[in-house]
């Protein structure tokens, strides 16, 4: 078998789990069509507890997911940052989000955000209670940190001393 044969074979064997892969998610995916009335909303694990949140599609601790997500009036994620890529669509009430190094911004009802991978940021439900719904493209994760980008634990990033 020739070197110009023997390439695009090989090449071919190491895409073809891919492949598999691909058609194998495909295969999986199955319409949802349900009213967030009949979400289970609870308490996530390493955020305020003025949060609460409903999967609405895929498993936030192993991949991609959609969550519903609910805060009180006055309700803040101190700045953080997350592994993969967020994006936020405000439902109801308003929501201030702060981008470092960007203005910060309240978005209204069908308001959008993007944080790209490690981006740091943080939001604050304004004005009353607020939903939106939060896309993060792979597991999700949250990360603090202090006023200078240092990471710091979640105890002391949701104390009430710590100044953010």
């Amino acid at each position: 078998m020739s070197i110009r044969r023997t390439i695009p074979a090989v090449v071919g064997l190491c895409l073809l789990p891919l492949l598999f892969a691909t058609a194998a998610a495909q295969a999986d995916d199955k319409p949802i069509v349900e009213n967030a009335a009949r979400s289970k909303f609870q308490k996530i694990p390493n955020l305020p507890a003025c949060i609460t949140a409903a999967v609405a599609q895929g498993d936030p601790s192993k991949g991609a997911s959609v969550l519903i997500v609910k805060g009180a009036s006055g309700c803040r994620a101190p700045w953080h940052f997350h592994t993969p890529n967020e994006q936020l669509m405000m439902v109801s009430g308003l929501g201030r989000v702060e981008m470092k190094g960007e203005q910060a911004v309240n978005l209204r009802t069908g308001g959008f955000a993007y944080a790209p991978v490690k981006h740091v940021h943080q939001f604050t439900c304004v004005g009353g209670p607020c939903s939106f719904f939060l896309h993060s493209d792979g597991p999700f994760d949250i990360h603090y940190v202090d006023q200078s980008g240092n990471e710091i634990s979640t105890e002391q990033a949701l104390s009430k001393r710590h100044k953010t």
